[in-house]
This record gives C-alpha cells, sequence and structure tokens, in this order.
C-alpha cells in the first residue's frame, strides 16, 4: 500500500466526463489478482520447468524466489515511488514491464534467462500492489465506498490464491509450462485497456531512502542465496547478509524519512503482526511447494492432478476470510487471530501422517484446515496492525508487513526445498515441524492482543 501524502490536486487530465469509478477498481482488482496468481500459479509447473530446463532442486528453488525476493525488497519503497510518478502512471509501468518479462519467461530457452525474467517481473510486481491499490482509493471519494471497493479488490487477490495451483495445473498438463506465464498476456493488455478510461493520478512529493533499499535487497537476496545454496559460499553469503541487515538497521536509525520506521515495533501489536504474518506466510506457501512437489514426484500425479489436489484448501479461503472479519467485527481482532493459528497447527500436526500409501481424497481434505486457520487469522491480523499506527503510517506498515510476509515465503521455500534435496518425501516432516512451531510461538504471543474490539495504542 502507498502512503497518503498532502498535495495540490493535479490539473492534467482531467477525468472524462461519464466516466466512473468502475474501470479504475476493475483495472487495479486485475492487476492485483495477476501479482498474486504468480505467487502460486508456478509452484504445480515446477517439475515441467525443471524437465524441459534440465534444472535441478536448486534451479527450482530460485524460478520461485527470484520473483518473491525482488518482490519483497521492493514493496519497502514502490509506495513512495508510486506516489512520486503518480498512482496511474506507476501502475500503467509496472503493468507494461509486468507483461513483457511474462513473456520472457515464456519465450525462456534456459534457465538463466527464466530467473533474469522472473526477477523483472518481481520488481515490476512491486510497483503495481501499492500503484494498485492508490487507484481505488483515488477512484472513490466516499469512504463507505471506497471500503467496499477495497475489499473487491482483496478478493480479486484471494481468488488469484484459490486459482492458481488449478490453473497452474491445467495449463501446463493441456499446453507447457510455459502457458502459466503466457496467460498474463491478455490479461495485462486488458489491464491496460481499463486503465485508458482512468484520470491521470497527482504527482506527491514521497521520500525515497535508496540506502535504506540497497542493503535491503543485499541482507534479503544474500540470505536467500545461503539457505538455497549451501556449502562453503553460504557461509560468505550468510555473513553478507548479517552485514546488510545491519547497515540497514543503522540507516533507518539515523535518517530523517526511514522507510521503515523502527519506532513502529514499539508497539506489541505490530511486532505480533509481522511475526504472526511471516509464520501464516511460512506455513501456507511453504506447504504449497512442498506438497506440489510430493503429488507429482512422489505419487505420480501430473500437474493437472496436483492443482486438483489443492482445490478443497484453496476454495474455501475468500469465504473463511469473509466469515473471519465478521467474528473480528464483533469480538475484536484476537480470537479469529489466536483461533486461526491453533486450527493451522492442528492441521499441520495432522498432515504429519500423510505418507506416499495415505489415500488422495484424505491427503486433500487434511490440507484444508492448514487453509482455514490461515485465512482465519490473516485478515484480522492486518486490520490490528492498521489500528495500531497512526493514520499517517498505515501505508507504510502495510508495506512493511506485506514485504515481510513476501520474504517469509521466500526463506521457508529456500529452507524447504534444501530438505527436499535428500528427498521429497523426507522433506514433509521437518517442514511440517518448523511451520507448526512458528505458528505455535505466534499463537502464544498473539494471546497479549488487545482484549475485544478495542485497538493498541498508538505507535
Amino acid at each position: 500500500m502507498t502512503t497518503t501524502h498532502l498535495a495540490p490536486p493535479s490539473v492534467e487530465s482531467p477525468p472524462p466526463a461519464g466516466r466512473g469509478p468502475g474501470p479504475a477498481l476493475a483495472a487495479a482488482l486485475l492487476g492485483f489478482a495477476l501479482i498474486t496468481l504468480d505467487t502460486s500459479v508456478v509452484n504445480v509447473a515446477l517439475p515441467a520447468i525443471g524437465g524441459e530446463l534440465r534444472a535441478g532442486l536448486t534451479g527450482l528453488q530460485w524460478v520461485v524466489d527470484a520473483y518473491t525476493l525482488v518482490f519483497a525488497a521492493l514493496l519497502l519503497s514502490s509506495g513512495a515511488l508510486a506516489d512520486r510518478a503518480g498512482a496511474s502512471r506507476a501502475y500503467g509501468a509496472g503493468v507494461v514491464v509486468f507483461t513483457l518479462a511474462s513473456a520472457a519467461c515464456g519465450l525462456a530457452p534456459g534457465l538463466p534467462a527464466l530467473l533474469a525474467a522472473r526477477t523483472v517481473q518481481g520488481a515490476a510486481a512491486a510497483v503495481m500492489l501499492p500503484a494498485s491499490l492508490a487507484l481505488v482509493r483515488e477512484a472513490y471519494a466516499d469512504p463507505l465506498r471506497r471500503a467496499r471497493a477495497v475489499s473487491l479488490w482483496a478478493a480479486g487477490g484471494t481468488v488469484a490464491v484459490a486459482l492458481g495451483p488449478v490453473a497452474g495445473g491445467a495449463l501446463t498438463t493441456a499446453w507447457s509450462w510455459r502457458g502459466i506465464f503466457f496467460i498474463n498476456l491478455p490479461l495485462g493488455l486488458l489491464a491496460l485497456a481499463l486503465l485508458t478510461r482512468v484520470r491521470r493520478s497527482a504527482r506527491r512529493p514521497a521520500p525515497l531512502d535508496l540506502p535504506g533499499q540497497v542493503t535491503a535487497v543485499l541482507a534479503l537476496g544474500a540470505l536467500t542465496f545461503a539457505a538455497i545454496e549451501g556449502g562453503r559460499a553460504a557461509w560468505w553469503a550468510l555473513g553478507l547478509a548479517v552485514v546488510s541487515f545491519a547497515a540497514f538497521l543503522l540507516i533507518e536509525a539515523r535518517r530523517r524519512h526511514p522507510m521503515v520506521p523502527l519506532g513502529l515495533f514499539r508497539d506489541r501489536t505490530v511486532w505480533v503482526a509481522v511475526s504472526a504474518g511471516a509464520a501464516n506466510t511460512v506455513a501456507f506457501y511453504g506447504m504449497v511447494f512442498v506438497f506440489s512437489l510430493f503429488f507429482q514426484q512422489v505419487l505420480g500425479l501430473s500437474a493437472l492432478g496436483a492443482g486438483l489436489m489443492f482445490l478443497p484448501m484453496t476454495g474455501l479461503l475468500a469465504g473463511v476470510n469473509v466469515l473471519s472479519a465478521k467474528v473480528a467485527a464483533r469480538h475484536g481482532a484476537r480470537l479469529p487471530i489466536v483461533v486461526g493459528q491453533v486450527v493451522a497447527v492442528a492441521g499441520l500436526l495432522a498432515l504429519l501422517s500423510v505418507d506416499a500409501h495415505t489415500p488422495r481424497a484424505v491427503q486433500a481434505l487434511l490440507l484444508v484446515p492448514l487453509a482455514l486457520g490461515c485465512g482465519f487469522a490473516l485478515p484480522p491480523l492486518i486490520a490490528a496492525m492498521l489500528e495500531a499506527v497512526p493514520p499517517e503510517r498505515a501505508g507504510t506498515a502495510a508495506g512493511l508487513l506485506n514485504a515481510v510476509r513476501q520474504t517469509a515465503g521466500a526463506l521457508a521455500i529456500a529452507v524447504f526445498g534444501s530438505f527436499a534435496a535428500t528427498g521429497v518425501a523426507a522433506a514433509l516432516r521437518p517442514s511440517l515441524v518448523i511451520s507448526a512451531v512458528l505458528l505455535s510461538v505466534t499463537a502464544l504471543a498473539s494471546l497479549g492482543l488487545p482484549r475485544g474490539n478495542g485497538h493498541g495504542r498508538r505507535a
């Protein structure tokens, strides 16, 4: 999300007569769905990518993490970039680059070209995310209508997460793994066509923290490299990650306009929300990654078959998100946050019983509690964090939470993938145990959140 800055309204390109906010919402929703889809659609296509491009498990981990890492790191400052350029311009540029990078992914002759294109995709996605939400905020002046529009925007991402494994499996089986990238081309063109019906956004002054951004990218990239590559190089990478992270903290503590105001973490709600959001992402996306490999390499399912195994799990996400919002409105955020994490932990522990001989229907159903728990906890968790910070820092807090969650997902794939190097079946149990332990710790920490409908104190 992007931070709101006060500035005189732009006089360029006034809104054409008779055009309502619908095109802005449709363009923003489509773009958000696209970038969310690309975080989940690739998983079930990984064995096919590895087979055609002769990529080992390490290369396949980078296919996922090249996108996720750049996306996560650049989210920290992309909101300010969208404000400086204007949301509509930033969004348009992001969609163009994302669409071209998707074409490059689909045409990639080898793994290095695919990884380069995935990196560009992630950078474009980081620009698109806050700009898409800013388009919605600008299009709706009435707070009530804006809230409904934001809910629809968020639902687009939830539906994309749900459809990702199935869509990826169907395209890979019926066509090729390249189809999961080529499908972005008509969708990107449609988003650009809708954008032509949206008024130009005003440019707003927003400070950029380039030293903080560079050290954040170095720290996250080096840490992921250490987790994926291993060996002697991993120790050098780990050292670089530690030095870069220390430099990042020093820079953020001394800058007048830091990318991540460290004072936010003095509020218990903020650090609990960030930690719980990270644990949620490790469990959900880490398990989608590991079970995608398990279903195809151990059970011998096709990509479509693997995608369908996730359908009971992902198909419930949108409904659970809506239910958790209603429960939080009535009982406060703490109850659904704690209950959701406990349910997810129970689901992870139940999955410890899964092996190659477990009936497939049982495996698919055992994934459901994990999705129910994560889907139930996440929306009130995000809302609680945004309520705990001053309004002028809501965009910064949202960007921080999203960046940490994406980073956690990338590290989960790096670590769980290293387990899978010795055998996919053997990787299940340590991955499940790590996820369960992390969620158990954050569930206990969440018990300290404010009771009832009260909000955390403002940072």
